[in-house]
């Protein structure tokens, strides 16, 4: 599906999904840094706040899997309205929530909000990435982790004035929608036909592969939130800096998340399988570093080389899956995967945090070390079983995949016109 059509069709694609990402980032940039003034603002405990928090994800898992019939249904414009709601619902959250019971509610919508935007912008990049055959998945994603670096740094700022908490929230729900807008004006009124897409295989169930491919997004979300969540807290507590230096830790990780996705463009020849792997020996080897670093410099190089290598592993997984998936299933197929991913986004900081009550805050990170060894190991095995795994391409140019993909991927990808071989799977 290649000439001026689809190319324009790529191109508004890739505009529309990172101006959504770059408001995505900025609000969470945002919220990241409003959070003490929030907390303060409703008057509640830490405890508290650490309860009210649970409820984004409450609020995140049913729209999640909702949107994906969504888009199913009604195309991919329904992204223009989460991120839209997303930016509205943030100001309102944080302008109702002067007790525990408002804030409660508030961040309920924040995160339906926030979990229909998620799947649908990565429904939307995953369209894009599957008519251009690019790396367009990471280095989007690259635009969220840049949004968010930005944001935060100027909440930071911002934060010693006068100005009530809601301020850079009703700057970001502007920024929501104009994206919402632009994304109304851009993106196709009806879904797009996929000419190449076949019946689903008979008795093959369409829910077991991406299951397993969300198994592996949950462990990689699970070392990525629990370094971006505890980075600073360990800096200050068993490397003793001062609350100042300790801010460095999570801005170090998250800078080079940003980075490394932005850059990753580099790797188009790279099989995903190899890209995962290399990724999970690298977010292992940086947690072990970091557990051992006598000094904030030693374990800011550690934070490098874990960001670096949960930097590439949900954005590669997610590709895997959108080059598989017919169009018609897009939506349901990124909101499952999605789904079972963020599953580990939520518990990756309770995983670190029992484990620091348990036998202290290093032994924490040898504990994330290990999550990233299992994922290493069970790789192969999981996309192999769903279907997946890169095919071998035989001489006459055919590819061939075995296993429950095939109810997802269509058949003769290789002889597809375009700027890639879809037999093997570069990411």
């Amino acid at each position: 599906m290649t000439g001026p059509n689809s190319t324009t069709d790529a191109r508004r694609l890739i505009t529309s999904a990172s101006a959504a990402f770059a408001a995505f980032g900025a609000f969470w940039g945002v919220w990241g840094a409003s959070i003490p003034r929030v907390q303060e603002q409703a008057g509640i405990t830490a405890g508290q706040l650490g309860l009210a928090l649970l409820y984004v994800g409450a609020g995140a898992l049913p729209a999640m899997l909702l949107t994906g019939r969504a888009i199913d249904r009604w195309g991919l414009k329904v992204a223009a309205a989460a991120i839209t709601a997303l930016g509205a619902t943030g100001a309102g959250a944080v302008l109702a929530g002067r007790d525990l019971p408002s804030l409660c509610s508030g961040l309920t919508l924040v995160g339906a909000a926030s979990g229909a935007a998620d799947v649908a912008m990565n429904a939307t990049i995953g369209r894009a990435e599957n008519l251009t055959g690019r790396p367009v998945i990471t280095r989007v994603h690259g635009v969220f982790s840049a949004s968010v670096v930005l944001s935060s740094l100027t909440t930071g700022l911002t934060s010693a004035t006068a100005l009530p908490p809601v301020t850079p929230f009703l700057a970001v729900a502007a920024l929501c929608l104009a994206a919402g807008l632009y994304m109304l004006r851009t993106l196709p009124s009806t879904q797009l036909e996929d000419r190449f897409a076949t019946p689903r295989a008979s008795g093959r169930s369409p829910i077991a592969p991406l299951i397993l491919v969300g198994v592996l997004g949950a462990l990689a979300f699970a070392s990525e939130n629990a370094h971006q969540s505890w980075a600073a807290v360990y800096a200050q507590d068993e490397l003793h800096t001062s609350p100042g230096l300790a801010a460095i830790a999570p801005a170090v990780f998250a800078a080079t998340v940003a980075i490394t996705r932005l850059s990753i463009g580099t790797l188009t020849s790279a099989p995903a399988r190899r890209i995962i792997l290399a990724g999970a020996l690298a977010d292992a080897a940086g947690a072990i570093l970091i557990a051992s670093a006598p000094s904030l410099l030693i374990a800011a190089l550690g934070l490098v080389v874990v960001g670096a290598g949960t930097a590439v592993l949900f954005p590669t997984l997610l590709a895997v899956v959108s080059r598989h998936v017919e169009e018609s299933r897009r939506g349901r197929a990124t909101s499952i995967v999605t789904t079972v991913s963020y599953l580990g986004f939520l518990l990756g900081p309770v995983y670190v945090g029992q484990w620091a009550d348990a036998a202290g805050l290093r032994a924490a990170m040898i504990a994330v070390a290990a999550l990233a060894v299992i994922l290493f190991t069970l790789t192969p095995a999981l996309l192999r079983l769903s279907g997946f795994s890169p095919p071998t391409q035989p001489a006459s140019g055919k590819s061939t995949q075995a296993g429950t993909a095939s109810a997802y991927r269509t058949e003769g990808d290789s002889a597809r016109p375009g700027p890639r071989q879809r037999g093997d799977q570069p990411c």
